[in-house]
């Protein structure tokens, strides 16, 4: 059976491990690093986390590990339970079991993970970006506004294109990036250094947006595939449309910091929970 692995964020219980016993002689960044080489070697890891055991248990430390494929967290839970690991005494390796029936809101990617996930999947070589355009939208709409109003931010747009050339795909994506001016900041060379970082922005958008409406098919051949899924929203970055997309959605477009990252109250939840779990 073929299994979908989407550019956003993995929520999914069966993709997430818990691993617990692991040795309290050594450092919560000694065990990430080691969990990560141990664990990397079934597949792509989106995220270890460790965390000290509840007070009321012993000393120790327990850790949370997020695949981005079911199948890999699988593999990785039946090959690694109650084995030593790198510490001289086992470890318990369990696929997690917290909220199978609830639906998780997705959250997209930032584009550098998108572009991890897609080196993983297609190769360094297997994929490329383009740059359709890259247009300042600052005061477009507020001409008639003295300069120093219009200059209170710098706005950009930017149309990309994913190319798969090996499986004959091509995905568009869009993005806005804003950065504020501070009107106590003077020289040209703050003001040019804001503007890369509002160009640098909205480029990272588009491209996450491109990756949004992709989706790897891996088979259970280990072959891979790609399925392209447009939105409803989805236009031809290439088309004329552009010019009506600057006038009407660059306001509600500044969100390329949300959603990126998974929220710190998924893990708490799962941290309460693990916490009582390891008691029994």
């Amino acid at each position: 059976m073929a299994e979908l692995i989407s550019f956003v964020v993995p929520t999914q219980s069966d993709k997430v491990l818990l691993v617990w016993d692991l040795s309290a002689g050594r450092q919560a960044e000694d065990l990430s690093h080691s969990l990560s080489t141990v664990f990397s070697q079934f597949g792509l890891l989106y995220s270890v986390r460790v965390f000290p055991n509840a007070a009321v248990a012993r000393p120790g430390f327990y850790a949370i590990i997020k695949f981005y494929s079911s199948r890999d967290a699988q593999r990785a839970q039946k090959a690694c339970d109650g084995k030593p690991l790198f510490q001289t005494s086992p470890v318990k390796v369990r696929l997690s079991t917290r909220h199978k029936a609830q639906q998780h809101q997705a959250f997209a990617l930032n584009s550098s993970r998108c572009q991890e996930l897609a080196n993983y999947y297609f190769g360094f070589n297997g994929w490329s970006k383009r740059i359709i355009k890259l247009q300042e939208l600052s005061g477009l709409e507020d001409d008639t506004l003295p300069v120093p109003v219009q200059r209170q931010s710098l706005r950009f747009l930017c149309a990309v294109e994913v190319v798969l050339p090996l499986y004959g795909c091509r995905s568009p994506g869009v993005g806005v990036a804003e950065e504020p001016l501070h009107q106590l900041e003077e020289g040209q060379s703050s003001y040019l250094m804001r503007r890369k970082t509002a160009q640098k922005l909205a480029v990272q958008s588009a491209l996450s947006d491109a990756f949004q409406k992709l989706a790897i098919v891996v088979l259970e051949s280990g072959k891979v595939a790609v399925e392209y899924r447009p939105s409803e929203e989805s236009l031809d970055a290439t088309s004329e449309e552009l010019h009506g997309l600057i006038q009407v959605r660059c306001l509600p477009w500044n969100q390329s910091s949300q959603g990126e990252e998974e929220c710190l109250s998924d893990f708490s939840l799962e941290e309460e929970e693990w916490k009582l779990q390891e008691l029994h």
